[in-house]
């Protein structure tokens, strides 16, 4: 390994143990991951963590790092749509009862600035725009620590009802 090698070293939960809580709400599942039951390994995978958790709405904060970055020096665009991609699916995640699950079907990103480590810590909004009985649309919002809009992004997202017994 070269002398100026960087390493990175972390550490995550079993994320089996959340499945043990299916009888718990979205919302109640997402205000509790992270305090009490383990967070996702995505999560610590990328460092980020949630913010804010309300009924329709997420907020997940992210440092951006060199170890995000790509050959040229900026965030890896697939850093930036994870991030979308999780806060559109948890903000539908938060509005569903206990049971009912869901898959992301389409993640539409565009990408309005670049994004380095000297970024700053950056704020990932995500809202559900619409909710039927199957599908439901969302967005999610990157933005710098001055407001500004870094990515954005809608997702369609396919709910799924709980398995029937037996």
């Amino acid at each position: 390994m070269p002398d100026d090698a960087r390493t990175r070293t972390y550490a995550w939960e079993d994320p089996a143990a959340l499945l043990q809580h299916r009888d718990l709400t979205g919302l109640e599942l997402l205000r509790r991951m992270g305090r009490d039951l383990p967070g996702p390994p995505v999560a610590a995978t990328l460092g980020f963590d949630v913010e804010e958790v309300e009924h329709g709405r997420v907020v997940f904060g992210l440092e951006p790092a060199e170890f995000h970055e790509n050959p040229l020096g900026t965030v890896h665009g697939g850093v930036l749509a994870t991030l979308l991609d999780s806060a559109t699916a948890c903000a539908l995640h938060s509005t569903l009862p206990a049971g009912v699950g869901y898959t992301t079907t389409s993640l539409n990103v565009t990408y309005t600035r670049a994004v380095t480590a000297r970024t700053g810590r950056v704020r990932c909004i995500g809202t559900v725009l619409s909710q039927g009985r199957r599908t439901a649309l969302a967005e999610a919002r990157v933005l710098d620590g001055e407001g500004r809009l870094l990515a954005h992004a809608t997702s369609t997202l396919l709910i799924l009802p709980p398995p029937t017994p037996g």
